[in-house]
């Protein structure tokens, strides 16, 4: 079982990761947040790769750093605790490359896995959600049909992460509807393929630092040999890799109310009210001591998840519940500390309301917060 003391490597790069995060996130992420729609700044990914970190978990035998999942969770949440819509840029890719590590040939993932690992910040994206199909994969209607020597994609994807700004898609589509699940398959899409264009950029209530958007498929052509693994596979694989992002979800959840929790408690030991600080105050002192206790538990369950992944084995449930709680606990830290600050909190001038904002986002991507309970009890 997981430990509670940090290798000398993971206290190496956490530090590594609390230093970028200093320098290189925290001094932006009030102006880009404040861009207007599209608001994505391509230096943040040129920084990333710079340090290395659009390249964390490609496996090191295909040129990244290859960390396992729990020095990944360890990096990860000092990265968003500066900027949540930052490190969504980097989320997005992890999809993208979890899906060639879950379903890929060893041809697929050596083409395309060093690609992802360039210092010039390549990107990855995985492109699910359509208008009919969420949730629910089995509604899927973007159609690949088999020509020859390959497939013809057709059809729009929607709220995608890193669309339009993605170096490299993995799109879920059908090739047959009657199949449902069994139709599905992934295919591996380069930006600039001749039809693939990018339709509506999400302006967002939060993680404004990433772009979300629309992806437009007319009769887009793909070889037979971009069919990510085996016929039928797709839906296997891109649940496979929603698996292994869950627990960076969490983490960013973490992320988030760590940051939430840490202004609320220095504010609260400033701010003199009747002659005493706030924080001397029970009812204040209460509340942040139960901040605390979520984030800790939060954080421990992702642990958990992250060591189960690293040790090969069962993990489904536990990630499910990781990414529950810690988005859950986002969401409730956020509005707790932006209650304790009163108006100071709900100012702009301070990033408490950005880390509301983001906050919301969490309980939705990845699975809302009633799918990873479908999935937990399905588990049970």
């Amino acid at each position: 079982m997981i430990g509670f003391t940090l290798s000398e490597e993971q206290i190496a790069l956490q530090i590594r990761a609390r230093q970028f995060a200093d320098t290189q996130m925290r001094p932006y992420a009030a102006k880009i947040d404040s861009l207007p729609s599209p608001h994505f700044d391509r230096r943040v990914v040129e920084r990333f790769a710079a340090a290395g970190l659009t390249q964390l978990v490609v496996p090191a035998e295909y040129g990244g750093l290859g960390v396992n999942s729990l020095t990944m969770a360890i990096m990860c949440e000092d990265l968003a605790a500066a900027c949540a819509g930052m490190s969504t840029i980097l989320a997005g890719s992890m999809l993208a490359i979890n899906c060639l590590r879950a379903g890929g040939t060893l041809e697929q993932k050596a083409k395309y896995l060093p690609l992802l690992a360039d210092k010039k910040g390549k990107l990855g994206a995985l492109a699910i959600t359509e208008t009919g199909a969420g949730s629910d994969l089995g509604g899927i209607s973007l159609s690949a049909k088999t020509t020859d020597g390959g497939y013809v994609l057709s059809g729009s994807k929607y709220y995608i992460s890193n669309a339009g700004i993605a170096d490299l898609y993995i799109v879920l589509a059908t090739t047959d509807p009657s199949k449902k699940y069994a139709g599905l398959d992934l295919f591996i899409v380069p930006a600039g393929s001749p039809g693939l264009s990018t339709g509506k950029i999400e302006d967002k209530l939060g993680l404004r630092a990433s772009q979300t958007g629309e992806l437009l498929f007319n009769n887009v052509r793909v070889p037979a040999a971009d069919l990510v693994g085996r016929p039928g596979t797709g839906f296997l694989a891109t649940m496979q890799a929603l698996d292994l992002s869950r627990p960076a979800a969490a983490v960013c959840s973490i992320g988030i109310a760590r940051a939430a929790y840490e202004a609320a408690l220095d504010y609260t030991k400033k701010r003199v009210q009747f002659g005493r600080p706030l924080f001397s105050k029970q009812a204040v002192a209460f509340s942040l001591a139960d901040m605390a206790v979520s984030i800790d538990a939060a954080r421990l369950l992702t642990w958990r998840a992250c060591d189960l992944i690293d040790n090969g084995e069962g993990f489904t449930r536990e990630a499910s519940m990781a990414k529950l709680f810690a988005s859950e606990t986002a969401e409730r830290v956020t509005s707790q500390a932006m209650h304790l600050l009163g108006a100071a909190g709900y100012s702009r001038d301070l990033p408490l309301e950005k880390y509301y904002r983001d906050a919301k986002a969490m309980t939705v991507l990845e699975g809302a917060s009633e799918i990873q309970r479908h999935i937990i009890a399905g588990e049970l």
